[in-house]
């Protein structure tokens, strides 16, 4: 008979450089996405709060009901349930009928998360999940609810009043800053960060949320090397061949960078531990895979959101890599000689 007794199984993604337990880096990031829905919020007549809402106490209530018996209160005041919620609702289009949203959380939290046994131990990240069954269980209300949202900043430049704050900001940074890098900041782009159009509240919100990331990488919340990578390997892409004439080097990098989620993609989804690789190799594989996937379907097929189709592609290979590193790990510390730096 087989002596297993000194095989080591990984069942748990290390946690051992994040600087704050896992309830209160929830929290912080509930927190952060709360500021961008505010945002958006402050233009759309308060949908966005709606939605937010509707996420929210649908999610802790499903908690509620699933860990009362043996956990009280106790599993609600972990964060995960309202973190999941609050990044859900960044994912949704603040037009988007408020019903879709309860069915998406219920599904996140109730299959997704808790038919895996709980936090720590989904394969997809639960506000994926749940966006991907909105996204294509209706998908003509998602994409009505986005109000016909070109894939372009010349059409939107084109069809949309640019803002004075747009115009003085811009007029600003040229004189100040890029012209002495001889270069110019068209218009049209600090609009973005206070965008008013019908849109996904991630985008609506841009400016708090990069102001949430900034607080997110900070505390260490986050591994800040991930959204680097991510978005250093997208960003290239978008301009190398991001324009949709076919063209090389004429891809606008500012409105990839600021548009369809990428930033919540970057910072909150790929950076997301729970369901990555354990060691920094494989993480390093998964989050460039992310990064070239997010710019096929985005400019390739044509997805306004293919950072988040792209991300949960990823997640469902996941297991295969962490399959391969354990066998790598197992294979190496057996020799003595294992050397990898664990996450």
């Amino acid at each position: 008979m087989p002596d297993n007794s000194n095989r080591l199984i990984f069942s748990h993604k290390p946690q051992i450089n994040i600087s704050y337990p896992s309830n209160k880096r929830m929290w912080l990031v509930c927190l952060c996405a709360f500021l961008c829905v505010l945002q958006s919020a402050l233009n759309d007549g308060g949908k966005s709060l709606i939605i937010a809402g509707t996420a929210l106490f649908t999610a802790l209530g499903i908690e509620f009901l699933l860990t009362w018996k043996n956990y009280r209160f106790s599993k609600i005041m972990d964060g995960s349930a309202a973190a999941t919620a609050m990044i859900l609702c960044l994912l949704m289009p603040n037009q988007l009928n408020p019903v879709y949203v309860f069915f998406g959380t219920a599904f996140a939290i109730t299959v997704v998360k808790f038919s895996f046994g709980g936090l720590g131990s989904n394969w997809l990240n639960p506000a994926l999940g749940g966006w991907l069954l909105v996204r294509f269980s209706w998908p003509s209300a998602y994409t009505n609810a986005l109000g016909g949202f070109h894939d372009s900043i010349m059409e939107m430049s084109a069809s949309a009043n640019l803002t004075a704050l747009d115009n003085n900001v811009t007029e600003f940074l040229n004189i100040s800053i890029f012209s002495f890098l001889k270069v110019q900041l068209p218009s049209g782009y600090i609009d973005l960060l206070f965008n008013k159009n019908p849109g996904i509240i991630a985008d609506r919100g841009l400016f708090y949320l990069l102001i949430g990331t900034i607080v997110i990488t900070a505390t260490g919340i986050n591994r800040g090397w991930i959204p680097l990578v991510f978005l250093s390997v997208y960003g290239f892409l978008v301009s190398f061949a991001g324009d949709i004439t076919g063209g090389l080097w004429n891809g606008d990098l500012l409105y990839g960078l600021f548009s369809g989620g990428t930033i919540a993609a970057a910072f909150i989804l790929a950076a997301e531990p729970a369901s990555s690789a354990k060691l920094r190799s494989g993480v390093f594989l998964t989050v460039i895979l992310g990064a070239v996937f997010s710019w096929f379907f985005r400019y390739r097929c044509m997805e306004f959101s293919g950072c988040f189709i792209a991300l949960a592609l990823i997640n469902c290979i996941t297991p295969l890599v962490k399959m391969i590193e354990e066998k790598i790990f197992l294979s190496i510390s057996n020799r003595g000689k294992f050397k990898e730096n664990i996450l």
